[in-house]
């Protein structure tokens, strides 16, 4: 079947046709055959250049070798037993090792899992009730942290999803990234705040970077009125670096949150932090956290080849980083929008100046957006199909497929 068939058959089995809203494209997606390196094979017989990366984890590419060889490894001795195995203190010391702020961790199924079980302990910990978050920022689909944007530090949350109780938001405040001054306003007039919690790096609706000295204000302002800091790094762990932003910035969180290629592709979430906070988790403390899948024996094993692989090859960042350097400079002249890069973190935003915040990137022409990734996918480039979505370069693209990146993007913005 082609994917048009395919998706017809979803639409009446599965609400909206995906498992997940960000690959609801109109018409229909297409469906994929199977993946290598930074190419994707379809059902319909086309071959797409990836820089959508299943947002974000693969960082070596589709399929990669090691991380396959682990894997298959690990199905010859059974893929769940429910007991504990000796590569999770192994992997867990190599993971906390990596990032200053964590000195415990407990392995979880997903980002979204590892982000509930933070705001959780940090609630557990300090007795508090409301949470900040950034407007725009995303910590995962459950209630907490479903709210939308608010109109200023002060706003109360509002519910970002029918079946989320207006009480429950009603705890989360906001302010808007890159605003230290709506911080301390905000931080000042409660005390009743356990934590703020943080993309580093907006990566959901960016690359939005951060402003020189933001992270260090941030972390200055929350220690001052005793509000944890939670850096989300599901995004930017072990992409921007070994010990992701917390190290590129220099900026030590209370608790950090891990996913996506702590997994290897394969799915996994991470919380960890100060060793007073952490062994408030069960069952050492009352802060209650459990999974049948938490510490699943093939996504440690996929992920600690590929941790492995970037400790024994960390010049890969600097070659990543090389490549969106490299598209961005092909594309300079084209459109009269903006390119941000981080690492290999990349996007073009239909604005005329990149945005700092959720307000400013709301500002972008989607239906530009749209017509100009309809015009790359007919290049065989695939982006991810929203203007605000991170794309990602692999280690699998090469020179080749960087020049073919940034020719399309020239021909699409002309």
């Amino acid at each position: 079947m082609k994917s048009s068939e395919y998706f017809t058959m979803a639409r009446g089995l599965i609400p909206g046709g995906v498992s997940s809203p960000v690959r609801a494209i109109s018409p229909y997606p297409f469906y994929t055959k199977e993946a290598h390196g930074c190419r994707i094979s379809t059902v319909d017989g086309a071959s797409l250049i990836d820089c959508c990366m299943a947002y974000g984890p693969l960082l070596l590419g589709h399929a990669h070798p090691e991380i396959l060889g682990a894997i298959r490894s690990q199905l010859d001795k059974g893929w769940l037993y429910g007991t504990p195995i000796p590569l999770e203190p192994e992997y867990a010391a190599l993971v906390t090792g990596d990032h200053p702020g964590m000195e415990m961790i407990r392995f979880v199924s997903s980002g979204s899992e590892a982000t509930m079980a933070a705001i959780r302990l940090a609630r557990g910990f300090t007795g508090k009730k409301e949470i900040v978050k950034v407007e725009g920022g995303f910590h995962g689909a459950h209630d907490g942290v479903l709210v939308k944007a608010g109109s200023g530090a002060t706003t109360l949350g509002i519910p970002d999803s029918a079946g989320i109780l207006p009480e429950v938001s009603a705890r989360t405040r906001q302010v808007m990234y890159n605003d230290l001054e709506g911080l301390e306003e905000l931080l000042s007039k409660s005390d009743d705040i356990a934590a703020f919690i943080l993309e580093p790096v907006l990566g959901n609706i960016g690359p939005i970077l951060p402003d020189r000295d933001y992270l260090s204000g941030v972390r200055e302002i929350t220690r001052a009125h005793s509000v944890l800091l939670i850096f989300d790094e599901v995004i930017t762990g072990y992409r921007l670096g070994i010990g992701g932003a917390q190290v590129a910035y220099r900026v030590r969180p209370d608790l950090t949150t891990l996913g996506k290629i702590l997994g290897g592709g394969l799915p996994i979430g991470a919380f960890g932090g100060r060793r007073e906070i952490m062994e408030l988790v069960a069952p050492s403390g009352p802060v209650y956290n459990a999974g049948t899948f938490s510490g699943n024996p093939l996504s440690l094993s996929a992920g600690m080849a590929m941790i492995r692989h970037l400790h024994s090859n960390p010049e890969i960042y600097d070659r990543m980083a090389e490549g969106t350097r490299s598209i961005a400079e092909m594309i300079e002249d084209g459109g009269k929008g903006s390119f941000i890069r981080l690492g290999s973190m990349f996007k073009y935003f239909f604005r005329a100046s990149p945005p700092r915040n959720y307000r400013e990137a709301k500002e972008c022409d989607t239906a530009a957006f749209r017509r100009f990734w309809e015009s790359m996918t007919g290049k065989g480039i695939f982006l991810p199909p929203s203007q605000f979505e991170t794309n990602f370069l692999s280690t699998a693209h090469h020179s080749a497929e960087i020049e073919a990146i940034a020719g399309a993007y020239r021909s699409c913005l002309s």
